[in-house]
């Protein structure tokens, strides 16, 4: 089995819990005008890598990345345009006692089998906006299959955290929020909402790449927009971060 990957390296506490091998496979549907990394848009531009080559290395950090209460998380792009490259590599971690994480907007939520979702502990669920136009807007894409896969998981019982990024002018709008946090109180899955702010750490790959970038001129929210937002999710009982 083989995919196409970005690129692989080590996180701590923004791809799921503790020190991470977070691996980025090559392709997204999806075109988010804040996308911090337009590099792994296109299938094209990456590399074919062996699901045994990604636990070869995998298999060089396991011990200091479950040490550090870690795991793997696999991230893109997006790693549902290749289901199966992803589900043998979340079987295979699994099956070497690592802690699994999934990252993915659930645009391509169907094509996750319920035995690749068997093998992921926590799925880190990107949802981009509640306001249907907004979301198409902002993504190119529609919310609903989003929100589809999110029930599914419920349904499932498979851990969720929501990531929401905050964009002023586009995600702050409260109405939209707290429909959002509605939603998600709803679930009996989701285990924490991480309200992360719009940053511009990738305009430099706009420009490398000769692209322009969308929000360069959009300014990052202030941190007391950010604790608004995060209230509005603690309103509806949910654990916002």
């Amino acid at each position: 089995m083989t995919g196409r990957i970005h690129s692989w390296d080590l996180s701590t506490g923004v791809d799921g819990p503790g020190t991470r091998f977070v691996l980025f496979v090559s392709g997204c549907p999806l075109r988010c005008l804040y996308c911090a990394n337009p590099d792994t848009w296109h299938m094209r531009d990456g590399r074919q890598a062996s699901v045994d080559e990604v636990m070869t290395e995998i298999g060089k950090y396991r011990d200091f990345v479950t040490t550090a209460g870690g795991g793997v998380t696999v991230t893109g792009g997006e790693p549902l345009l290749q289901p199966e490259f992803t589900g043998s590599v979340l079987r295979r971690c699994k099956e070497a006692g690592l802690h699994t994480a999934l990252d993915t907007s659930g645009f391509l939520g169907a094509r996750a089998s319920d035995a690749l979702l068997a093998d992921t502990d926590l799925v880190l669920l990107d949802i981009k906006s509640f306001d249907i136009g907004t979301y198409r807007r902002l993504t190119g894409a529609g919310l609903a299959p989003t929100l589809t896969f999110a029930t599914r998981l419920d349904r499932l019982g498979v851990p969720v955290h929501i990531r929401y990024v905050l964009v002023p002018g586009w995600t702050d709008d409260p109405a939209a929020v707290d429909a959002l946090g509605a939603f998600l109180a709803g679930l009996g899955n989701v285990d924490r909402v991480d309200v992360l702010p719009f940053h511009k750490l990738g305009a430099h790959k706009y420009d490398a790449l000769g692209i322009g970038f969308p929000l360069r001129d959009t300014p990052v929210p202030a941190p007391e927009l950010t604790e608004r937002v995060r209230e509005q999710f603690r309103e509806h009982g949910l654990r916002a971060l």
